[in-house]
């Protein structure tokens, strides 16, 4: 079984610029959506036998260091680069306004973050996210946390559920402190209490 979060808020995302590849701290509020992601995991699913795996960047280390420390968990974090946000090149630090200030009309074409100068396709990007979902059989018996990122995650999220791709981008992106549950083929959402 799969439980996915997103980081939590960061300074960038108060900024509102686009992060990448690259860092930012997460905000006091980013900080409280990592704890009251990890009270959605005990509520809903317990902590017992739970292991957790990161994106390496740091926000996403560092949130899975509050949730971990919130359930009480003994466990290491693995660190797995095919969980990190996708490289928007060019556009890494900036804000739409920049974007649109450098690319007009980039940001009318859904998907537009995978059309980046310099940065990731959908099919470079992809690709990784599925190479780590072959590896992790959610009939192996282990309860995964997964803690990653907004784009990052919707793919996964699609890949798991083969969803077409399109569909990526004709829903609202959740909040930042959602928390699901990928298992026998489906999505939840359980802090909506799915």
């Amino acid at each position: 079984m799969i439980f996915l979060i997103r980081h939590g808020q960061t300074e960038f995302n108060v900024q509102r610029r686009l992060q990448g590849r690259r860092d930012s701290p997460l905000t006091e509020l980013g900080v409280e959506q990592a704890r009251r992601m990890a009270e959605v995991l005990r509520s809903a699913a317990g902590a017992e036998g739970l292991t957790v795996v990161s994106s390496p960047l740091g926000r996403s280390r560092r949130t899975a260091e509050i949730v971990r420390e919130t359930l009480g968990l003994d466990c290491g974090i693995e660190l797995d680069e095919r969980l990190a946000e996708i490289d928007v090149g060019d556009w890494e630090g900036l804000t739409g306004e920049e974007i649109e200030a450098v690319t007009p009309g980039a940001r009318t074409t859904p998907g537009w973050l995978l059309n980046a100068p310099g940065g990731e396709t959908w099919e470079t990007a992809s690709a990784r996210v599925a190479g780590w979902l072959d590896e992790h059989d959610e009939w192996d018996g282990r309860r995964r946390l997964v803690v990653s990122h907004g784009i990052t995650g919707r793919i996964l999220r699609a890949l798991y559920e083969r969803e077409d791709p399109a569909g990526l981008w004709s829903s609202p992106s959740p909040p930042q402190d959602a928390v699901f549950r990928l298992w026998r083929g489906a999505v939840y959402r359980l802090d909506e209490g799915a």
